[in-house]
């Protein structure tokens, strides 16, 4: 290379270094005059004392708060102590979802003695393999409904609107739940055609807005019912009473969720705040629950029921008793039971936190119950409430549960980071954002593989524990074969901790 070449090269070096530094100073000279800007705007404005005090330095602290969330569930949380998941539980779920080994070494990290903890009782001689069976078959609505249904599968995918999620995430659970032989929840937000794509069974649920069969005022369209039960994937109708996130409150989908095609499925305007009543303007006590519920089952042939929280017991007593003069025709098919903390949507803090009780006292009490008034084989029990892996699906079998449907594990299938957005459109994994550009990220056809693992793995490991118990299947676990531990740190049988289901009469004259 000669001097002359060099020299060139040289020379085109000095200029790009030149332009460098050019760019530099102005990027420079931008951030002084953007730190200027900040120093100007936050001393100038009062709403925050900090900005205030400390300009530039005090904004620090509102993106340490921020962040703080996502540090603590990397970095600092411990497998067993985050909430409303911890990192053991979504783990399970991940690799039983990507279906890789699902075995630990070196013995447990769950402590095995802390006060409301459950021990599964294995049996001396466990159930062998080969006498094994799958789990027996519930037929709900029989001799009521014109169209029963019947199924084998103890864990489905409980109700999550769309709107409240993607349209790849719907069409993913769509397509899983049909592979794994499960049912999907619509939720309170209609029936889309991303429900039907995948060919699955489908509960249709009916919330307070009545979206989907609803008519212009907003009241219950019997033709648009009829339609949809007209579709043969629709199994059953549930009548959401109230739901675990917000007990009291009805369904929250903020505007900028409710995207034409949303709009459209709910009967509802584009773009604004999709707000539920909190209540059923058309019944305001059991009786004119069951009305309602005969009804829906009339138009639609199909069985029919309800879902709530339980609080309160009293209106369940007068339910029963209600159902006794009337005929047992006048029962609803099913009663979903949703725990206190259950939910993934949008609702206040009061309520999620202080409102309703959690399964593990109202699934005894409804089961106890119905056990009393001798409703419990023409009242079947779905429950759902963070019931997301093994030991608690077990759990809930044994306590008398028939089904138990599941949300928030079916979304960690489908790749959720627990990332707490769910509320708003800004979801990082698209399960519940409508924003095309995050939304590409979640991959039906493979997500719908992990929604199949996830519900396979699932039956396979309550299975193993319904055999190292020493029964052959899930449905015949019993609260004999589950005790809890107690604030001693000791196991006692579960029936010690259900408290007995008192009379009507007896609860009244307490509360007086």
């Amino acid at each position: 290379m000669d001097l002359q070449a060099v020299a060139a090269i040289q020379g085109f070096a000095v200029k790009v270094l030149q332009l460098f530094a050019l760019f530099f100073a102005f990027g420079l000279v931008l951030l002084v005059l953007y730190v200027v800007y900040m120093y100007l705007s936050d001393i100038r404005q009062s709403k925050q004392a900090i900005r205030r005090n400390f300009p530039v330095l005090g904004r620090f602290r509102y993106q340490f708060e921020h962040l703080g969330e996502f540090f603590r569930q990397y970095f600092f949380a411990l497998d067993r102590e985050e909430m409303p998941f911890n990192r053991a539980q979504r783990n399970w779920v991940y690799r039983a979802a990507k279906n890789v080994d699902s075995t630990v070494a070196f013995g447990s990290t769950r402590p095995l003695n802390q006060p409301g903890d459950i021990v599964f009782l294995n049996h001396p001689f466990p159930t062998l393999a080969k006498d094994a069976v799958p789990a027996r078959e519930i037929t709900v609505g029989e001799g009521v409904a014109r169209k029963p249904y019947s199924t084998r599968s103890i864990f489905n995918i409980s109700g999550m609107s769309f709107g409240a999620l993607s349209v790849p995430a719907v069409t993913a659970l769509s397509k899983g739940a049909k592979k794994a032989g499960i049912w999907l929840n619509t939720g309170e937000g209609g029936l889309s055609s991303h429900h039907l794509s995948g060919g699955c069974d489908i509960v249709f649920q009916i919330g307070t807005a009545k979206y989907g069969v609803r008519d212009k005022e907003g009241n219950l369209s019997d033709k648009k019912l009829a339609e949809v039960a007209a579709y043969e994937q629709v199994k059953m109708f549930e009548l959401k009473l109230s739901q675990g996130a917000k007990p009291g409150k009805g369904g929250i989908l903020p505007g900028v969720k409710v995207t034409p095609e949303i709009a459209a499925v709910r009967g509802i305007p584009v773009g604004e705040d999709s707000i539920s009543p909190n209540g059923h303007p058309e019944f305001r006590d059991v009786g004119g629950l069951l009305d309602m519920i005969g009804h829906i089952r009339d138009v639609t042939g199909k069985p029919t029921g309800f879902k709530c929280v339980v609080g309160s017991s009293n209106w369940l007593h007068e339910l029963c008793e209600t159902i006794q003069r009337r005929g047992y025709e006048s029962a609803p098919d099913f009663i979903t039971i949703d725990s206190a903390d259950g939910g993934s949507g949008a609702a206040p803090q009061s309520l999620m936190d202080y409102m309703g009780l959690p399964l593990n006292r109202s699934l005894p009490l409804v089961v106890d119950l119905l056990d009393q008034y001798g409703l419990r084989d023409r009242i079947k029990i779905i429950c759902a409430g963070k019931l997301l892996t093994p030991s608690m699906v077990a759990w809930a079998l044994a306590m008398g549960a028939d089904f138990v449907n599941c949300g928030r594990g079916f979304m960690f299938a489908l790749g959720c980071i627990q990332a707490m957005q769910c509320n708003r459109n800004t979801c990082p994994t698209g399960v519940t954002t409508h924003n095309p550009d995050l939304q590409q990220g979640l991959d039906p056809m493979d997500k719908a593989e992990r929604v199949y693992n996830y519900a396979r793995n699932m039956e396979y490991e309550v299975g193993t524990i319904a055999h190292s118990c020493g029964v052959a299947e899930p449905r015949q676990l019993r609260r004999s074969d589950v005790e809890v531990i107690n604030e001693r740190g000791v196991p006692i049988p579960l029936s010690e901790t259900v408290q007995d289901v008192k009379p009507k009469s007896v609860i009244a004259s307490d509360r007086d």
